[in-house]
């Protein structure tokens, strides 16, 4: 554990000098990002990051984690040219043509987690997701439907049927496919394991 955090660290700080190569802020329009003095002011799930080339921390003072700071600049660094978040088709991870190698962490980690810990709990599992932010759709299809905005350009959607009779849960983690121009696939499947682990959290 000690040596991926190792890893992580020097991924973050090689990032941030990247940032500082860039001019930064001239990018918030198409990141959705807001600007407070040398900051970008960008929200993830339910907390919101001022990201420059010195830090990427919690505007509340918070902890931030590893996985958060990598996601936050890979987002700021992979910034396309011009906005590409016009509505378009939502895809499951394995559909993005350079998430093969992930696929199978991205199920077992987000998916399946998902299916195992709310099989029964549809409930919960809408208590949770209005508490990270997320908005009930109406899908006749699933027992619940749920949109996150994970980051200004990148919704993420979580479909939801509890298991019956007949079936077990199933649990679908959708992405806009306009979400490959914004981050790496290793960052987008680290947005999956993300948005499991809050709403695996209790309340506080």
């Amino acid at each position: 554990m000690a040596e991926k955090s190792e890893v992580f660290e020097q991924t973050y700080r090689a990032y941030l000098t990247e940032i500082a190569s860039l001019d930064y802020l001239s990018r918030a329009e198409f990141l959705g990002a807001g600007i407070d003095g040398d900051d970008l002011i960008i929200p993830l799930y339910d907390r919101t990051y001022a990201v420059s080339p010195e830090r990427i921390v919690r505007v509340d003072g918070g902890a931030s984690t590893d996985a958060v700071r990598v996601i936050l600049a890979r987002y700021v660094l992979g910034c396309p040219q011009e906005p590409v978040d016009r509505p378009d088709e939502w895809v499951t991870y394995r559909e993005f043509k350079d998430g093969a190698p992930l696929v199978s962490y991205f199920t077992t980690n987000t998916n399946k987690t998902l299916e195992t810990q709310f099989s029964g709990r549809v409930e919960l599992l809408r208590e949770r997701g209005a508490r990270l932010g997320g908005t009930v759709g109406s899908n006749d299809s699933y027992d619940l439907s749920l949109t996150f905005s994970c980051l200004p350009r990148v919704p993420v959607m979580l479909n939801f049927n509890d298991a019956d009779d007949m079936f077990p849960a199933g649990c679908s983690v959708l992405y806009r496919k306009s979400a490959q121009h914004y981050l790496d696939m290793e960052c987008l499947a680290m947005t999956g394991t993300l948005l499991t682990g809050e709403l695996l959290k209790p309340a506080s």
